[in-house]
């Protein structure tokens, strides 16, 4: 047992947040940085139509987030089941699989793009005024997908054993060099919106040259050896099984916003610019219990495969307490700074009165996400993927999509605004009974540790 697994067997809970949760905190503090980096640049210009473009390809990004989630988060999940097991071989076999499935998908990614570039950006609600610079954005990201992939799948999955330190390494050094890059690109060079791409690109491949060199040298219980790789179920499945209800809630969260993002820009390119500064205020929230939830995820799932399920489930009440404790402050704070916080975005008096209600209609859920986030990672890191999916879907999909067509309806674009908002509340009470129900079966001895639910089994 090396000092990261002894870590998550034994630790306290105030430890295990230092360890695991502080470290991917700050990576998510890193990405909010990151996904404010381009926008806060472009709004130096003062065009809110160049805002409007950034924000329209945001869908784009958590698509591939999403497709990085599958392999990263069901990397790292089935690789703690592995490791609580001493299963080794699984281990090597799961992250060469990470490896390869990332750099295919995201050379995939790219020729779509690239050979449908300009029916994308209309699809994603581009008119005649943003066009050209959504074209001109996502034509550079493409090309940079299997970077972008690689680095969102194996920061995930060096976690597995409790590496969250590093993890945070690769993504500061990524997204320091991105600003430094949109500084340099937009302020100094003038590239505009062509600039905070390149910039984005260029911060994911200084990610990936640390986190190659961490995995080849520091971390020998994983493999990127092709001779590892491996497409059989047991593998393949091992892995995508658990990533697929992040995933799902990451794509679907994606579809979504690519259609309430067509229904906000019916009412200007004011009102968009506006939406887009609010979710990044919104985003605050969100990521930074994502990133609790998160970190703890080996802790979870490692105490599950190795049967101490006493310990699982102290860890999940304090980060219950912990979360919703963080969301509420961080709700008061951010609710009597959003004026200031808007205009240090952009200095427009339309975009600042829009903002005002937007803010508020993206921070209101800061108390209750936490507890949502935690009901998915539990369900996900102890294996149940069918619930955790089901919960997933229900967020993105099946509530929050009828709940947009009837509040625009009845409220116009506040109804669009506050329908993240309304869907959280029913898929809490959602995400709570699924894990109740899960619960009292592990309880019952229903679900045996010995046998992790949602991974295939070797024949």
């Amino acid at each position: 047992m090396n000092k990261n697994q002894e870590m998550l067997e034994k630790a306290s809970y105030p430890k295990l947040l230092l360890s695991l949760s502080l470290p991917a905190v700050v990576i998510m503090l890193v990405m909010i940085v990151y996904n404010m980096a381009d926008t806060f640049f472009i709004g130096q210009t003062g065009d809110p139509g160049k805002i409007a473009a950034i924000s329209l390809c945001g869908p784009v990004f958590s698509i591939l987030s999403g497709l990085g989630t599958l392999l990263g988060s069901g990397g790292c999940t089935a690789i703690s089941l592995a490791l609580g097991k001493k299963d080794t071989d699984k281990v090597k076999k799961y992250s060469a699989f990470c490896c390869y499935a990332s750099l295919i998908l995201g050379l995939l990614f790219l020729t779509v793009v690239n050979l449908a570039v300009s029916p994308i950006s209309q699809a994603l609600g581009a008119d005649a005024d943003t066009l050209s610079d959504t074209v001109s954005y996502l034509r550079i990201i493409a090309f940079g997908a299997p970077f972008i992939m690689f680095n969102n799948v194996f920061a995930n999955v060096i976690r597995s054993d409790g590496a969250a330190r590093e993890s945070m390494i690769a993504n500061c050094l990524g997204t320091l060099s991105n600003i430094g890059l949109d500084a340099l690109f937009i302020l100094v060079f003038s590239w505009d919106v062509a600039g905070a791409a390149f910039a984005t690109v260029l911060g994911n491949c200084v990610s990936c040259a640390y986190l190659l060199y961490y995995v080849r040298s520091k971390q020998p219980s994983l493999s990127l050896s092709p001779k590892e790789f491996s497409l059989r179920p047991e593998v393949s499945l091992g892995v995508m099984s658990l990533g697929l209800p992040m995933a799902f809630s990451t794509l679907l969260n994606s579809v979504s916003h690519i259609i309430a993002n067509r229904m906000v820009i019916g009412y200007g390119a004011v009102a968009l610019a506006a939406q887009g500064v609010s979710s990044k205020i919104g985003m605050l929230i969100t990521m930074l219990a994502m990133g609790i939830c998160m970190g703890l995820q080996p802790a979870i799932s490692y105490n599950y495969g190795s049967g101490n399920l006493k310990r699982m489930r102290e860890i999940i009440r304090n980060t219950a307490f912990f979360t919703a404790t963080l969301g509420s402050l961080l709700t008061i704070v951010c609710f009597f700074a959003r004026n200031a916080i808007i205009t240090a975005f952009i200095d427009n008096t339309e975009v600042i009165a829009y903002g005002q209600i937007f803010v508020f209609a993206s921070i209101i859920i800061g108390p209750f996400y936490g507890l949502y986030q935690l009901c998915q990672t539990f369900l996900q890191s102890t294996g149940k993927a069918s619930y955790a999916t089901f919960v997933a879907l229900l967020d993105k999909g099946l509530f929050f999509l009828p709940l947009l067509f009837v509040l625009s309806r009845l409220f116009g674009l506040y109804g669009i605004i506050f329908t993240g908002a309304v869907t959280l509340a029913f898929s809490l009470i959602a995400g709570i009974v699924c894990s109740l129900i899960w619960n009292r079966k592990i309880s019952r001895n229903e679900a045996s540790p010995q046998e992790a639910p949602g991974i295939a089994q070797p024949s």
